[in-house]
C-alpha cells in the first residue's frame, strides 16, 4: 500500500484516500465479505430467535440485541465505505462523514454495552442466582437493551453540539470521532477522556473480570462433582454456555483492542510525527471482522441454535432432509403390555419362588392381582373390547419397578 495524496491532478483533501487505488480495491473488498458474511449469520440467529421467540430467556434476549447491533451496522453504514473505496475518494463528503461516524459510534457503544451486559447478567446468574434471580426476567433485560441503545445514542451525539468531532480517519475512507482534537480545546479533550475512560476501560474491564470470575466458578463446581463421582448434564451444558459468552466477549474485546490502542496513539499525534495511514487500514478492518463471528459460536456451543438452524434449513429447501423411509405398523391382532407394580420391600420370601410360567398364567385374566398389587395394561392403540380396568387404589409403599 503506497501513498498517493495526488492522482490525475486531483487536489489532496481530507476525504480523499491516503491508499493507492489497489489497496483501495482490497480495503473495499474486504469490508464487502465482512457485510456479506454478518447479513448472513446474524441474519439467520435473527430469524431464528423470532421462530422461538416465545421460549427465549434473558441471556437470549441480549444476544439477539447484538445480532440487531452487528445486522444494522452493516446494512446502514458499511456500504458508504465500500462504495468509497472502490472510488478512491469519500463520497458525500462532510454530511455522509458525519452520519458514518455517528452510526458506527452509536452502534459500536451498543455492541460494547450489550456484552458487558451479558457478562454482568451471566455472573450474577452463575455466581450469585439465589439473590439476583429475581433481577434476571425479561421485563428487566428488556429495560437492559433498552438502556443501552439510549447511552449510547446520547453519549455519540454530544460531537453534533460541538463536544468533540466527527472527522476522516488517516487513510481518508472511513470516519471516527478526532481523537486529535485532544490538543485544541477542552471539550474536546474531556471528550476523547471520557470516551476511552469510562466508555472503552471500564466495559472492557467489567467484561473481562466477569468472564474470568463466571470460568472460575463454573471450573470449581465441576471439579467438586467430578471428585465426588457425580456426572451431571446440567454441569456440562452450563460449562459449555459459559465458554460460549466467554468466546463471544473475548473476541470482540481482541478484535477492537488494536483500533482502540492505535487511536489512543493518535491522541499524542503532533503535527511533526508522521503515522502512516496503513497503521490504521488493519486495525480498522480486524475491528470490522466481530460483526461476522459471533454466529459462528453459536453454531459450535449451542445444540439448540444447531437444532433450529437445521429445522429452518429443512422448511426452506426440503431435499436437504433426504429421502425418508415411513414405518407403518398395523392395528390388527395387537397384543396388550403389561407392565407389573411390585412391592419392593414387602415382598415375602415365598414370593420369589413363584416360576415364569405361573405369572404368565396369571396375567391371562382381565383383574388379576400379582403379589396383592395391581395390574396396569398399556395399549398400542386403544380399541372398543380392550378392557380398561384397574385398580386405582395404591399401597403406599409400593414403586414402579420397571416400564
Amino acid at each position: 500500500m503506497t501513498l498517493s495524496c495526488y492522482e490525475e491532478n486531483r487536489t489532496c483533501s481530507a476525504f480523499t484516500s491516503r491508499l493507492s487505488p489497489a489497496a483501495d480495491m482490497c480495503v473495499g473488498l474486504a469490508i464487502l465479505s465482512v457485510v456479506l458474511l454478518s447479513v448472513l449469520g446474524n441474519g439467520l440467529v435473527l430469524v431464528i430467535c423470532y421462530r422461538r421467540r416465545t421460549k427465549m430467556v434473558g441471556s437470549e434476549l441480549l444476544c439477539v440485541n447484538l445480532a440487531v447491533v452487528d445486522f444494522l451496522c452493516c446494512v446502514c453504514f458499511y456500504p458508504f465505505s465500500i462504495i468509497s473505496s472502490f472510488h478512491h475518494v469519500w463520497l458525500g463528503e462532510y454530511i455522509t462523514c458525519v452520519y458514518y461516524g455517528l452510526g458506527c459510534y452509536i452502534f459500536g457503544l451498543c455492541g460494547m454495552f450489550t456484552i458487558t451486559a451479558i457478562s454482568i447478567t451471566r455472573y450474577m446468574k452463575t455466581c450469585n442466582s439465589l439473590v439476583y434471580d429475581v433481577w434476571l426476567e425479561g421485563t428487566n433485560i428488556r429495560i437492559a437493551c433498552c438502556a443501552t441503545w439510549l447511552v449510547a445514542a446520547v453519549w455519540s451525539s454530544f460531537p453534533l453540539f460541538g463536544w468533540g468531532e466527527y472527522v476522516p480517519e488517516p487513510y481518508g475512507l472511513s470516519c471516527t470521532i478526532a481523537w486529535r482534537g485532544y490538543h485544541t480545546s477542552a471539550k474536546d479533550a474531556f471528550y476523547v477522556i471520557c470516551s476511552f475512560a469510562c466508555f472503552t476501560m471500564v466495559p472492557v474491564l467489567l467484561i473481562v473480570v466477569s468472564q474470568c470470575l463466571i470460568l472460575l466458578k463454573v471450573s470449581r463446581f465441576s471439579y467438586s462433582l467430578s471428585a465426588r463421582g457425580i456426572r451431571n448434564n446440567l454441569r456440562y451444558t452450563e460449562k459449555r454456555l459459559s465458554i460460549m459468552f466467554f468466546c463471544v466477549s473475548l473476541g470482540f474485546v481482541i478484535a477492537w483492542a488494536p483500533y482502540a490502542i492505535v487511536s489512543f496513539l493518535f491522541i499524542f499525534h503532533q503535527e511533526n510525527l508522521y503515522m502512516a495511514p496503513v497503521g490504521f487500514v488493519f486495525p480498522a478492518l480486524f475491528a470490522k471482522s466481530s460483526h461476522v463471528y459471533n454466529p459462528f459460536i453459536y453454531f459450535y456451543f449451542n445444540k439448540t441454535f444447531r437444532r433450529e438452524l437445521r429445522c429452518l434449513l429443512l422448511s426452506v429447501w426440503p431435499k436437504l432432509g433426504g429421502n425418508r423411509v415411513d414405518v407403518h405398523i398395523t392395528t390388527v391382532h395387537q397384543v396388550p403390555i403389561h407392565i407389573e407394580l411390585q412391592e419392593r420391600v414387602c415382598v415375602q420370601k415365598k414370593n420369589f419362588g413363584l416360576t415364569r410360567d405361573r405369572t404368565r398364567s396369571k396375567e391371562k385374566y382381565d383383574n388379576t392381582r400379582v403379589l396383592g398389587k395391581s395390574v396396569y395394561t398399556c395399549w398400542g392403540s386403544m380399541s372398543k373390547n380392550t378392557p380398561k380396568t384397574f385398580d386405582k387404589k395404591m399401597n403406599k409403599d409400593s414403586l414402579p419397578d420397571s416400564i
